[in-house]
């Protein structure tokens, strides 16, 4: 169904939580290997070697995040180009996560599987996810979010399915290529330096992410 088998799965889910860790949190090398499932550092050193392209604590040197702790922002507006969207309401059809947005995945494993089993699946739904908590103020075990398809007003919402209605608008856009784990420095430097610069103000809405390719 998801093309791809428990193994590779298990895998996926565990480096990327090691590469959220190795980012955010100053723990070992060590301690992230066991924390992720890997009591032999060697074994894991060689395998998120092969899947980021450096070992784990040149990663956490040198990695693509590195490039949002140059001072005063500089080289972010090449690299990050805001532009502002207009775009109509959406309907969503999601599941409900909470814990930390770098477990959100298995959010999206459970929502892919219902759709599928349920044969709801549309090839026009885009995945979504909803993030409603800011994880600087609220504690990680409590953060809120939702794994999200669009074209959600064709779906029944029975559990674990839940409807949410993205409000339309004008949004500032800022697209991000590259490992998830390095997400946090770009809304970083989005609210902490292009919002106040651009004269604008946020409104009381969610904000949201769309994801444009498969992470597998």
């Amino acid at each position: 169904m998801h093309g791809e088998t428990l193994a590779a799965t298990v895998k996926r889910l565990r480096l990327h939580r090691a590469a959220g860790d190795l980012v955010r949190t100053n723990l070992s090398v060590e301690e992230i290997a066991r924390r992720t499932g890997y009591p032999n550092l060697q074994s894991f050193t060689r395998i998120f070697k092969s899947v980021f392209g450096m070992p784990p604590a040149r990663y956490r040197r040198e990695g693509s995040h590195t490039v949002f702790q140059s001072t005063n922002g500089k080289g972010f507006g090449d690299m990050y180009p805001v532009t502002t969207k207009t775009i109509s309401p959406r309907e969503l059809v999601g599941v409900s996560h909470t814990g930390s947005y770098m477990g959100i995945g298995r959010a999206f494993e459970t929502l892919g599987g219902t759709l599928q089993a349920r044969q709801l699946y549309r090839p026009e739904m885009k995945m979504v996810g909803l993030y409603l908590d800011d994880p600087d103020l609220v504690a990680e075990d409590k953060l809120r979010s939702l794994a999200c398809v669009t074209e959600g007003e064709h779906v029944p919402a029975e559990a674990p399915l839940v409807h949410r209605r993205l409000d339309g608008g004008e949004y500032a856009v800022l697209r991000h290529k590259g490992p998830y784990a390095d997400m946090h420095k770009a809304y970083q430097w989005l609210y902490g330096e292009w919002l106040p610069k651009s004269g604008r103000e946020v409104r009381d809405t969610a904000m949201f992410e769309e994801y444009i390719n498969n992470p597998r």
